[in-house]
């Protein structure tokens, strides 16, 4: 007869919740197991039990973010119609989200591994990779707004994606150092400024 297994004395999903703002507050260095732990509810040997540790923990924390807080990317180059405005909405979507009050300023994927020691390159490689999945989405969208017609073809789309990847996580760094929504939107505004002329607009005569 099987035995029925004991059940843990935590909600799982709120615990990995907490171990996330804490890994997005703090980072994946500087977050401790006791940090972590005391966040979370639990103790450490509860801790390994269900999430394995703090690497595979870091690692669940940062699908949960792309799931919940850091979904906005995703949305809004799904959604938007054309190209650039799934790239205007991506930008401005995540000013918002970076410099709400009550949560951590800045984007969990780009902050979180800024700090490493050479025991922890698998994290540094982990969130590299991360970035880079974010990079060729926009790309992709970008190809999709060539593809139909909305970005000329003549469009560098790989140039393209590594700018507005680039401002997308600048605008994490200043949100972080504590800039607010208004500074923020002045630096979407020059990106935006820099879009290709709008190939449906015919020429002058």
């Amino acid at each position: 007869m099987a035995t029925r297994g004991r059940p843990r004395a935590f909600d799982r999903t709120e615990a990995l919740r907490r171990a996330m703002e804490v890994f997005w507050e703090h980072g994946y260095e500087g977050s401790s197991m006791s940090d972590l732990t005391s966040a979370m509810g639990i103790n450490s040997p509860s801790l390994y039990a269900a999430f394995g540790g703090k690497e595979a923990l870091f690692r669940e924390a940062i699908s949960l973010y792309g799931q919940t807080e850091g979904g906005y990317t995703d949305h809004a180059l799904r959604e938007e119609s054309t190209a650039r405005a799934g790239i205007e909405a991506m930008l401005r979507d995540n000013a918002v989200a970076y410099t709400v009050e009550d949560k951590p300023h800045g984007c969990m994927v780009v902050l979180a591994g800024s700090t490493y020691t050479t025991r922890n390159e698998s994290v540094r490689d982990f969130l590299i990779e991360k970035r880079r999945e974010t990079t060729e989405n926009i790309r992709r969208r970008l190809d999709r707004g060539v593809a139909e017609g909305d970005l000329a073809p003549t469009a560098d789309t790989a140039a393209l994606a590594s700018f507005y990847t680039t401002v997308l996580y600048g605008l994490s760094i200043q949100a972080r150092d504590r800039a607010d929504l208004a500074e923020l939107t002045r630096s979407i505004d020059c990106a935006m400024a820099a879009w290709p002329a709008d190939i449906s607009v015919p020429s002058a005569p």
